[in-house]
């Protein structure tokens, strides 16, 4: 599969089939390519704790405020990302330049995540409401949670439509 084909399956899964795990395989495979992602100076600031079972379905409830993501507790896999402390090289660059690299990474190390798991036929969700104080006691994680990624096989894979801006809207030449 190539990058754009991943690119128009790729999509946001809130219906997971619960009783179909995922391979360690095909969880190897996407964590692979989470290490390949680039990052600000090459310092991954960043931690993925795999849940399943009981944690998973803990770690799903702690980002079900206000009744949204409930389809969460279905998937037997959920990525949680934490943030990691800056290398000292990106850190400098951060304080001169008022950018935050860890934001930046963390992000691309998502796509990464998400466009793997689309290639092995799996269905990714990122979640960014969360309970970061109840997904660290969960996890035994000290640093801050940024994203959590729910994982596992769609119960239905149709494609919908997307709904994007034209590129006019998104893209401009400057000469």
């Amino acid at each position: 599969m190539d990058f754009l084909s991943i690119a128009k399956a790729r999509q946001s899964c809130r219906g997971y089939d619960s009783t179909r795990p995922v391979e360690d395989e095909k969880l190897q495979s996407i964590l692979t390519a989470a290490a390949l992602a680039p990052s600000a100076c090459n310092g991954q600031p960043y931690h993925i704790t795999i849940c399943k079972g009981e944690k998973a379905v803990a770690v799903a409830k702690a980002t079900q405020g206000v009744g949204i993501n409930r389809f969460a507790t279905e998937a037997p896999v959920l990525l949680v990302i934490s943030e990691k402390p800056y290398v000292k090289t990106a850190a400098l660059g951060a304080k001169l330049k008022g950018n935050d690299y860890r934001s930046m990474d963390i992000g691309i190390l998502a796509a990464y995540i998400t466009a793997e798991a689309t290639s092995q036929g799996l269905g990714t969700c990122i979640l960014g409401w969360l309970d970061d104080d109840e997904i660290r006691k969960i996890c035994g994680i000290d640093q801050a949670v940024r994203l959590v990624i729910t994982l596992g096989y769609a119960k239905d894979d149709t494609l919908r439509q997307k709904k994007r801006k034209p590129l006019e809207e998104l893209v401009s030449v400057a000469e």
